[in-house]
Order: C-alpha cells, then structure tokens, then sequence
C-alpha cells in the first residue's frame, strides 16, 4: 500500500485545500477576529468534506507576501487555533502547510491538534523564489519528527515547486528520488510554474517510470478536464482554485466539489 493510501484510506485521492485569509500579523490583516476567520475556515472545510474530498489541507495562503522561512508566533498560534477547530469539525485527515516554508512550524501544528501530513515546498532542493533564495530543510524536518514523537505526521514534498525555480537545474526524477530516498520523504509533490497550473504530464510519467512505488502527487491544476490524465499517473491530486472557480478569494463551492468527485469516482473505477 502506498503512502497516500494509507493516510486517506482510498485510492486516488482528493486533498482540498483551506486557503485562510490574512492572519494577525500578517501585511493585509485587517483587523478581523480570530473567530471570524475560523468561521470562515469551517465553512470551507464543512463544503470540502461535504462535498467528498478525502483529506483537507490548510494553509496561510493570504498572508502573502510570505516571509522566506521561519513565520512570526503570532502566524504559529494561530494557525494551530484555526486547525484545531477544523480538525474538531471534519472527520477526515487534515494537513498543514505553513507559507512559505516554514516546515518546522507546520510540523509543530500538525502534531499538536492531531493532523495527519504537511506540505513542505522547498526540501532538497535550493530554489529561487519571490522571497530570496530557499534552502532544503529535509534534515531539520526528519530531526524535529523525531523530537516531536511525530512519526504519525507525513511529509509530502514539492519537487521542483511552482512560483520557484531550483538553482541547480537537475532532472525532476532525479530530485524525487533524492526527497524520498535520501530526504525520507513520505510522498513527492509535482507541480506546474504558478497556481492553476497542472505539471506536464512527462514530468509525471518520469517519476513515476524512475520510482514506480513510490507516491507521487498532482500539487496544482487539477480540474474535470484533466484529472483522468493525471490521475492515471499519480496517487493523488491537491485541489485548490478549482473549487473556488479559479476566484482564490471565493468560498469552496460544495456543488464543484462534488461534480469534480463524481468524476475522480469514475477515474478509480477505470484505473
């Protein structure tokens, strides 16, 4: 069983994503509560489980322009308040991805309010980025797992991750199976340039000729149209601006989400 089976408990799977608006301390807040934007947070986390998803990611996508690693208290707290609550209100996996890469944050949460997975953008790869220059974390990551008893909390890695490009221009195969084999890696992410934006379909297919075990993941792009293609090479497939109708500051749309899951239903059939 690969890994993203074992955390969803199905084949194929479908991650929504929570996109929360501007946390305290970040360049747009704009003064709201924390209990208005957990509000907004369990709206769209009820519409993705209602809906069919199969896991939820959150994220503090709104908070941009990021910060390059290590995000403020203020982000850390009130993230892990705002995942608590949903965790509290879903009763699928949830995962947290910490903008713009602070993976040691997102782990910290994670394991605190019982999530099952992070999203880590840059991990063995140095990528040049909007905020500078990132460098891997891969053993920072698998040594607080450790100090944090967080076995349980799975690490699903970008490979050659959207808005960034690698300084180093090396095969996405080959930077896969470094994440995975040499990073300890749960699961790899594969991505295209921006949001929206699906990778190429040869990208895919590299991977997963080089490791034909291993658990890849579409990371942006996702749609009706192309998610048989894709999912026909991937495990599974975070979904984001679709289900928002491609407005990132919409509400999750329960009726896209359940058409989009009508069909990935089919795609499980057919694989």
């Amino acid at each position: 069983m690969r890994v993203v089976e074992e955390v969803f408990g199905v084949r194929k799977a479908v991650v929504g994503v929570v996109h929360l608006p501007p946390l305290p301390g970040s360049p747009r807040y704009s003064g709201e509560g924390l209990e208005a934007i957990i509000e907004r947070a369990l709206r769209d986390a009820r519409a993705l489980s209602d809906g069919g998803v199969d896991g939820i990611l959150i994220e503090n996508f709104w908070d941009a322009p990021y910060r390059k690693e290590r995000v403020s208290p203020m982000t850390v707290a009130s993230m892990a308040v705002v995942a608590r609550e949903v965790a509290r209100d879903v009763e699928i996996p949830i995962g947290v991805n910490v903008l713009r890469n602070d993976a040691l944050a997102a782990l910290a949460i994670a394991k605190a309010v019982g999530g099952s997975f992070i999203r880590v953008n840059v991990y063995v790869e140095a990528v040049v980025t909007d905020q500078g220059v990132i460098e891997p974390c891969a053993y920072r990551v698998q040594m607080a797992k450790k100090a944090y008893q967080a076995s349980d909390v799975k690490v699903f890695a970008d490979v050659h991750v959207k808005h960034g490009t690698p300084l180093a221009q090396r095969p996405v195969d080959v930077v896969a199976e470094e994440a995975l084999k040499r990073g300890l890696a749960d699961a790899v992410i594969l991505t295209g340039p921006s949001t929206g934006t699906p990778p190429p379909l040869e990208d895919l297919l590299s991977v997963r000729k080089k490791l034909p075990q291993a658990s890849i993941m579409v990371g942006s792009g996702c749609n009706p149209e192309n998610v048989g293609e894709l999912l026909e090479v991937a495990d599974a497939a975070i979904v984001g601006s679709y289900f928002r109708g491609g407005d990132l500051s919409a509400p999750v749309s329960e009726e896209r989400v359940r058409e989009f899951m009508a069909k990935v239903r089919k795609v499980r059939r057919e694989t």
